[in-house]
């Protein structure tokens, strides 16, 4: 399972529209992705929740606007041309053709966080947690209590060994941060997702409406998602076949390890 293949499972979601862009972007043809992207957009008519069309525009093109309010006010989404940034912007691009709908509530969320903070923007929480799902987030889809619970307690060899074949039928892990994608093109063990666990069925067809229908301001928070070292997930990487991958506990770490004794683990999100 090469980092190219188009077949890689982590891929599913935006496979189909990085098939047509992926040859390009590799020969350097930045223009041409770029094109190809906007076409698609304006097929699709995809839109942000303000009712802006969406445009993958020149990087420069938000000025000294903090980046989520432009894109919240004008649709524009600055995109890199190039190696400085053209893989990581190019899957940002991808993402809001196959979530627009969750991205255009990330987006609102930001803009909204940006405007209360006043002339010198803070992050906040709710701006924080938003980002950091933007980037680096997964869902998992379940209406498995047991694989929540294991999930989000950091139980590896629960989850992934003896529970293995349940955790197959159960569940279902869809990537969304597009700096995650940017990673997963060179995989390495201790790639780490941000998790959100969502009570829904693993396999829906509209995993954007689910996502974007359990996106409140309650539920962006830090503590809304479980760590997921993504090549653990069963099915996503050969070596993982082998129980004693999950021997690693650097990379399998317990709930104990990385939050210390008595900490509040990662709690799940409903969707509604």
């Amino acid at each position: 399972m090469a980092a190219g293949e188009l077949s890689a499972p982590w891929l599913e979601p935006i496979a189909h529209d990085y098939a047509l862009v992926r040859e390009s972007a590799e020969a350097g043809r930045w223009e041409e992705v770029v094109e190809r992207l906007n076409r698609l957009a304006r097929e699709r008519a995809i839109h942000n929740a303000n009712d802006r069309r969406i445009v993958f525009a020149p990087a420069a093109a938000a000025g000294d606007a903090p980046y989520e309010a432009h894109i919240w006010r004008t649709g524009e989404v600055p995109t890199r041309r190039g190696q400085g940034g053209g893989w990581h912007d190019l899957f940002n691009a991808l993402v809001w053709l196959s979530f627009p709908a969750t991205k255009g509530r990330l987006n609102r969320f930001q803009a909204e966080s940006l405007a209360a903070s006043g002339v010198a923007p803070r992050r906040g929480v709710v701006r924080d947690a938003a980002t950091l799902f933007d980037e680096s987030g997964a869902v998992v889809l379940t209406r498995d209590p047991t694989v929540r619970a294991s999930l989000c307690a950091m139980r590896w060899k629960e989850l992934f060994v003896q529970g293995r074949a349940a955790f197959r039928g159960a569940a279902r892990v869809v990537v969304f941060g597009h700096a995650l994608f940017d990673k997963l093109r060179a995989p390495y063990k201790s790639i780490c997702a941000q998790a959100w666990v969502i009570d829904a069925d693993p396999e829906t067809s509209d995993a954007d409406r689910i996502l974007a229908a359990a996106i409140d301001a309650s539920a962006l928070r830090p503590g809304s998602f479980a760590p997921l070292p993504v090549l653990g997930v069963p099915g996503w990487w050969p070596q993982n076949e082998n129980p004693a991958f999950y021997d690693d506990a650097g990379v399998f770490r317990s709930a104990r390890a990385r939050h210390g004794p008595g900490a509040i683990l990662a709690k799940s999100a409903a969707a509604q």
